[in-house]
């Protein structure tokens, strides 16, 4: 430290701080200003690059929500689409029951009265064979007994006292 003070010239130093002030206004005039203008700059187009990204992130947030309460809302459509199906498909199977109930409950009341009257016409046809079949065994007993007079004068008798007796 002892050589510095030694070797210590007020001339030098002079010139040295005017070369030193000269470089700084230098560096003030033609340097520094465009670099901190750039500096600057640079630090604008981050803070700008940053507003974006957070602009871009409150956009997606709300993108998102609006996605969620669209997936919802088709959701809550798909369910009312398909509870309205099934619905719809409970009322035609009950009403597809209610008429073929009614077709069978018809079906088997006509069968019924078919069978009345088929039962009817049977009976009638066979009470009409009975009657044909009665009288012409009656004919045939009547021939039989009126063939001769003998007879034909006792069955006379015989009806003209059941008269009286009445």
């Amino acid at each position: 430290m002892e050589q510095l003070l030694n070797d210590f010239s007020v001339g030098l130093f002079f010139w040295q701080t005017i070369l030193f002030v000269v470089l700084l206004f230098l560096l003030r005039k033609f340097a520094w200003k465009p670099i901190l203008n750039a500096v600057n700059e640079r630090e604008d187009s981050i803070k700008s690059a940053l507003d974006s990204a957070e602009d871009a992130k409150r956009e997606m947030a709300k993108l998102k929500s609006t996605n969620e309460d669209l997936l919802n809302e088709a959701r809550g459509e798909r369910d009312a689409m398909l509870k309205d199906a099934r619905d719809m498909k409970d009322k035609i199977v009950a009403e597809a029951k209610v008429t073929a109930n009614e077709q069978a409950d018809r079906i088997v009341a006509e069968a019924r009265e078919s069978i009345q009257h088929e039962k009817m016409a049977a009976i009638t046809e066979l009470k009409n064979q009975v009657a044909i079949l009665s009288i012409e065994i009656a004919e045939k007993i009547l021939k039989e007994e009126l063939s001769s007079a003998d007879k034909q004068k006792t069955i006379i008798d015989n009806v003209v006292k059941d008269i009286n007796l009445n």
